[in-house]
């Protein structure tokens, strides 16, 4: 399983990557940063079940409440975690069906 995952949005829905290496992950992140299609949010660690805000958020982040850093972190989590599941539970040999929203 890879223990990363680049968190990204795609017309107004998260989307993540998986990666095995943290380095190619804040590559990706670069990258992104220009993609006016794609909109980084920032890196989930699976290990240590921590997300790095990429740079266009971490400023507003950064400004807010603790209470309010505490929400945003445990949401952003929340959801890269779900994405993970649910594309883990997602195998090939099931043929075109997409993942479940739910999972």
């Amino acid at each position: 399983m890879k223990r990363y995952s680049l968190v990204y949005l795609l017309k107004d829905q998260y989307q993540h990557i998986g990666f095995t290496d943290r380095t190619d992950a804040e590559g990706l992140l670069r990258q992104l940063l220009t993609d006016s299609k794609r909109v980084p949010i920032g890196i989930y660690d699976a290990k240590t079940e921590l997300f790095d805000w990429a740079p266009s958020y971490k400023a507003h982040f950064d400004q807010a409440s603790t209470e309010e850093q505490a929400s945003r972190g445990n949401s952003i989590i929340t959801i890269a975690q779900s994405l993970r599941r649910r594309d883990s539970s997602w195998h090939p040999a099931d043929g075109f069906r997409r993942p479940s929203f739910f999972a």
